[in-house]
């Protein structure tokens, strides 16, 4: 007894063990934003630009001096002499300029918006991200419909060689179908052994995107869905509030004229407060001296490069807004494109599903009930199979196509 509840514990253990959850595509995306290391990355660059912003409202540092002043290079001169003060004076001096108000605030406009570009850049990551799993994931749900094919190919052909040996053995059939099985037998685990392999390949790929251990073991839900594309999601308006990488260019836009207003606020005067005090030598009373500073950049002289970056930035900007119609023009086209394409594989699918598929499986099953009954021979019964077989595969291959075209779509409209 004991024996036996010690066996069923360590089954049950191993069932455990060897459990793998099923992930799904909805579970995909919130595992990537919060785990991969390239919107990480984004994160601490849009920090670290908040970070700069807080110090543009600091003031320049005060500037201090002592030396002699007006003082001559005869030192007797510097002496009280008949009823004379002394020459010369040793001056302490301090110089204190005052930012101006408004190009701190243009400033710090400027670099605060910068962040909001690299944050705006997580979700053109993401989009790319989930493109590539989604693939991957796509891929995987019909290497499993493959893998169950060939699992019946497997069942079916191992039927047809025991069959063929019985028959030989007994005189009612030829051998030379028998072989014929037995290289589609082998070929079906050949072809087995490549997809299981590209089923681990696919795996790593899912598991690297959202930072998990490249061999961690999980199921993908093989059910899927075709997404309801209509022409009318491609135009330029849709493309314009929906693509991400449009986004980031309008950010990149606003981060630039904020950069133009801080270049021009630069021109604008700057005033200080500069204080000497002088203590004199030989009896002379100690001076001061108040004056009011101001920096003054709008001579032609000074402000050339500040209205040079100002006139540059213009057409940085103008260079933008045709790289976004640029981008508009190539998604709208590719959009059209692929659903076009698309909508061309379900009907192709279609007539597999409906037409093609079924009467290859009923020419099937009619050869394989003659064939038991000994009115079929083996070889016409291997020439329906292989028919089938091909067929199912070519169909296979057409959905993951299709589903690759979906994913291509889900990209360029950003579909989440």
């Amino acid at each position: 007894m004991q024996r036996v509840i010690i066996f069923s514990g360590l089954i049950f253990f191993a069932g455990t063990m060897y459990a793998q959850d099923i992930l799904r595509m909805e579970d995909i995306k919130p595992a990537i934003e919060k785990n991969h290391p390239a919107l990480k990355m984004l994160d601490a660059e849009a920090r670290s630009m908040d970070e700069a912003a807080k110090g543009v409202y600091s003031w320049m540092p005060p500037e201090v001096g002592a030396g002699f002043y007006q003082t001559p290079y005869n030192p007797q001169k510097w002496k009280y002499m008949d009823g004379q003060p002394g020459m010369g004076m040793f001056m302490i001096s301090a110089l204190q300029m005052f930012p101006s108000k408004k190009k701190q605030n243009a400033e710090f406009a400027y670099m605060n918006a910068q962040s909001s570009v690299e944050k705006q850049k997580k979700d053109v990551v993401v989009n790319e991200l989930l493109y590539i799993t989604r693939k991957n994931y796509y891929d995987w749900i019909v290497i499993e419909k493959k893998l169950k094919v060939l699992e019946e190919n497997d069942k079916l052909l191992k039927f047809m060689m025991q069959s063929a040996e019985i028959r030989y053995k007994n005189g009612l059939g030829k051998i030379s179908a028998y072989y014929k099985a037995k290289a589609a037998l082998a070929n079906v685990e050949n072809m087995k052994l490549m997809l299981q392999n590209e089923l681990i390949q696919k795996r790593i790929a899912i598991n690297i995107a959202m930072n998990r251990k490249a061999d961690e073991l999980f199921k993908v839900d093989t059910n899927y869905t075709w997404y309801d594309f209509n022409k009318q999601m491609f135009d330029s308006v849709a493309l314009v509030n929906r693509r991400s990488d449009i986004k980031v260019i309008n950010r990149n836009i606003e981060v630039n004229n904020l950069e133009r207003k801080a270049e021009l606020a630069k021109l604008n005067p700057e005033f200080g407060i500069k204080y000497d005090h002088m203590t004199g030598w030989g009896r002379q009373p100690l001076q001061f001296s108040v004056m009011l500073m101001a920096k003054i950049p709008l001579a032609k002289w000074s402000s050339k490069m500040n209205r040079a970056k100002a006139e540059s930035i213009v057409w940085q900007n103008e260079a933008l807004k045709n790289q976004q119609l640029m981008i508009i023009n190539e998604a709208s086209g590719m959009a059209n494109s692929s659903y076009t394409e698309l909508e061309l594989k379900k009907k192709q699918m279609k007539l597999y599903e409906q037409q093609i598929l079924p009467a290859l499986r009923r020419n099937f099953q009619t050869m394989l009930l003659g064939y038991e009954q000994n009115t079929e021979e083996l070889f016409e019964l291997f020439d329906s199979w292989e028919a089938l077989n091909m067929t199912q595969l070519n169909y296979l291959d057409e959905l993951m196509k299709g589903l690759q075209m979906q994913a291509e779509l889900m990209k360029i409209m950003e579909i989440k």
